[in-house]
C-alpha cells in the first residue's frame, strides 16, 4: 500500500496592509487631481485677468475691500 503525501501552499494576506495601501492610492490619485485642477485654475485667472490682476484680486480676498 503506497502512502499518499498532500502538499497545500498558503498564502497569507495583511487585509489592514491592503486597505491602507488602497486608501493611500486613492488619495494620492485625488490629491493629484486637486492639484491639477488648482494649477489649472491659476492659469485661467492669469489667462483672464493678468498677473496683475490676479494679485490685485488676491489680495482684496485676503484683507477684503
Amino acid at each position: 500500500m503506497a502512502t499518499e503525501t498532500i502538499t497545500r501552499n498558503e498564502t497569507g494576506v495583511n487585509v489592514k496592509a491592503e486597505a491602507s495601501r488602497f486608501a493611500l492610492t486613492v488619495g494620492m490619485g485625488v490629491a493629484a487631481v486637486i492639484g491639477v485642477y488648482g494649477f489649472v485654475c491659476l492659469i485661467g485667472g492669469i489667462w483672464n485677468n493678468g498677473i496683475g490682476g490676479l494679485l490685485s484680486g488676491f489680495w482684496t480676498a485676503v484683507v477684503g475691500g
